[in-house]
């Protein structure tokens, strides 16, 4: 990889709850795995659940994964990120998450999550929702909302937003 398709590789969020179903664990997997394969960098929250099986997906596709923790303690992070920024902002962690990446991929459903979709859609970044928050349908004919897109897989959701970004 040149150093100038490194610094254009894309940089595709994964936001999910921290305390994830089974199936939420295994869709984020493998969420994480096929970015990774495609070639961007996988931003999370870098602590559990969706964040870890993301992480842990994208690592043995051997991809980057950067974690934006909301504590002040880089070592907290899951043991599958690869870079670990200490942000000491809580939930505000979320903004700096979203910030980061060229688009978004929300994997069930939590109140940070929902934020994190609200975020991105404030941004103007596209959003694939797997199994997660989706608009109601009086909202669905925003400009913001058509930003959200509902799929059925993990790689429907991979290639819906690296299409997209």
């Amino acid at each position: 990889m040149t150093d100038s398709s490194r610094r254009h590789r894309p940089y595709i969020a994964v936001a999910g709850p921290g305390e994830a179903t089974a199936l939420e664990t295994e869709l984020a997997r493998q969420v994480g795995g096929l970015l990774a394969q495609r070639g961007a960098v996988v931003v999370c929250g870098g602590l559990g659940g969706v964040m870890e099986a993301c992480a842990e997906g994208a690592g043995a596709a051997g991809g980057t994964v950067v974690g934006v923790l909301p504590g002040g303690d880089r070592t907290a992070a899951n043991p599958y990120v690869t870079v670990a920024l200490a942000t000491g902002l809580g939930e505000l962690r979320n903004g700096v998450l979203v910030n980061t990446c060229d688009a978004l991929i929300a994997v069930g459903g939590s109140w940070g999550t929902l934020s994190e979709v609200a975020l991105a859609l404030h941004a103007g970044k596209p959003v694939a929702a797997l199994r997660s928050w989706t608009p109601p349908a009086e909202a669905a004919s925003s400009g913001q909302a058509r930003l959200l897109v509902e799929v059925s897989t993990p790689a429907e959701a991979v290639d819906n937003v690296l299409s997209r970004r």
